[in-house]
Order: C-alpha cells, then structure tokens, then sequence
C-alpha cells in the first residue's frame, strides 16, 4: 500500500522535511502544499531532483487546489508566520490560530483518516485550536516539540560532556515555550543518572538553555527561527507512525485525566503507532517538577483562554 505524506507549508521547516524524507526513502509519496506558487514550485523540483541524488524512490509533487491535496496518511502543517525577533510564540497566536483553522477544515475535508502533525507555532495553542476546529480524533492531532526541545538538552549535555549526544537520553515536557520542563532526573548520560556527572548549578543551567534554545537560533538569525532540528525531528515523528514502531516521545497531546489536567494541550510522553497517539505515558514527577508543569500549563491556558473568547 502507498504511503503518503502531504506537508503544508514549504518555507524553511517544510521544505527541509520534505528533503529529509525523500532523502530518506521514509514514504512512496511527498505531497506539498503552499499560497506561494512559485516557492512551491521550486520546493517540488528540488526536493525531486535531491530524491533522485541519493536513489529514494519517493515522489514528490506540489499542489494547489485543495482537492488535489487528498488521500494523506499523514498531513503534516507548518503554516504560519515565523517568529522574529523580540517577538515570543505567544505573539504569534491569534494570526496564526486564524492560518490554522482555515488549513484544519481544508485538510481534513479531503484527508479524512489522516494524522495531522502540527509544528507551528506557538505549538500547543496550534494543536489546541485544531482539535476544537473539528472533530478529528484527538489521538490523530499531534504536536511536534518535545523532541525539539530534548535534543537540544542533549546537545548542552553533549558539549558539556564532550560525549557524543546518542550516550545521552533527555525528556522534556510541558508547553513548547519558556515554561517547559525539562526533566534531569529522567535523563541519562551512558546510561547513569546526569547528576553522576554534572553539579545542580550546571545541571540549572543546560535547563535553562535548553528552554532558550529556540530563542538563541532567533537571535543569531535576525529573520527566521530554527528549522533542521524541528524538521528531522518531525521526521522521526513521521517515521514511527508510518513504521508503527510504537515509539516513545515526548509530544504535545490532548490531555483528559492524565497528571490531573483537562481539556488542554501540553507535551508528555506518548507511544507513537499507526494509530498516532496511542498511549499517554504519565511519570512519576516528583514536586517540584509537578510545580514546573502546572506553571507550564497555566500558561497555555492563557493562550487557549483567549482562543476560547475570540475563536470558540
């Protein structure tokens, strides 16, 4: 059976997934869609001849009509305004929450068994807007940002260290944003705990780094945000569904019950499948990490509050 994969926008973080999939033979099919004809274009023959360099027998095409953008296993949506500088995720929501139902409504009418994967920005509020947009399983509206975040911790670890970051396992949760949590205590070094080999004052600070990582990228840029990292990272999202490998990531999902909470998004760890979200995986957070996350939480609910009162 053909396995097809359809990508909404094709700036920066879209057109480095569609490359890193074609590239990497993941799926039959690339479908790409964009306002921007030209760009879209571009995008498709690129990404084309770069498949065709490295022998991947994946197609990719580019699209523009709604209907003509059909029948994805996975629709993956990057749609949006970037971030600049000065301006946080939260600047972004309202604009975006607008991009993002108009895309929803448009998506699913024509990929009605698809799993959406939702990378703009600001990430949780995205994922939050197209739940309540449609009535698409909440299991098959996914938010990419906790691999994100952890590979950028195991890169501060990395460089710390001076190891190589695949001896390092590192979590995150919470909201995709200054709020997260990241999660020393869960996070492994050659397979021991990292306090058996940083002191709490440098363990601080890579947490602290780890939650300005995508800032630091803004900074440097001037115009745009960071996009290898978030688009390999999608891929391996991409990967793991389409495989069933039933994976383990962090990602940011629907919560009904789990750590307590309802009715919003944040990120935790989740099993990965054919079905999208299987599984929610609840750890045993200890207090003052069940602190981080409420605060991480409430400040999602600010954005979704003011969603609720100008959108739903």
């Amino acid at each position: 059976m053909s396995r097809k994969v359809g990508i909404i926008g094709v700036g920066n973080v879209g057109s480095t997934l569609a490359y890193t999939l074609a590239s990497k033979n993941i799926c039959d099919e690339i479908v790409l869609k964009d306002i921007r004809e030209n760009i879209l274009e571009a995008m498709s023959l690129d990404v084309s001849q770069a498949a065709s360099a490295a022998s991947s027998k994946t197609k990719v095409s580019g699209v523009v009509k709604a209907c003509e953008f059909k029948d994805c296993d996975i629709v993956v949506i990057t749609a949006g305004i970037p971030r600049k500088p000065g301006m946080s995720r939260d600047d972004l929501l309202l604009t975006n929450a607008k991009i993002m139902q108009a895309v929803v409504n448009e998506t699913i009418e024509y990929n009605s068994n698809a799993i959406i994967l939702i990378v703009s920005n600001p990430l949780d509020a995205m994922v939050y807007t197209a739940l309540k947009t449609s009535s698409h399983p909440k299991e098959k509206i996914i938010g990419m940002a906790g691999i994100l975040d952890s590979s950028r911790m195991a890169h501060f670890i990395s460089k710390k260290l001076d190891i190589s970051s695949d001896e390092i396992e590192t979590s995150v949760m919470g909201g995709h944003g200054d709020t997260m949590v990241p999660l020393s205590n869960f996070t492994k070094v050659q397979g021991k705990n990292l306090s058996e080999f940083l002191s709490e004052d440098e363990i601080l600070d890579i947490m602290e780094k780890t939650r300005n990582g995508g800032a630091q990228i803004v900074k440097a840029l001037g115009n745009g945000s960071a996009y290898y990292a978030p688009a390999y990272s999608t891929s391996l999202m991409v990967e793991a569904i389409l495989n069933d490998t039933k994976e383990t990531y962090p990602c940011a999902v629907l919560l009904n019950g789990e750590y307590g909470y309802e009715n919003i998004v944040a990120g935790v760890p989740i099993v990965l499948g054919k079905n999208g979200c299987e599984e929610i995986i609840e750890l045993d957070l200890n207090d003052e990490q069940k602190e981080q996350f409420k605060n991480s939480i409430d400040s999602v609910l600010e954005l979704t509050s003011t969603l609720d009162q100008k959108f739903f």
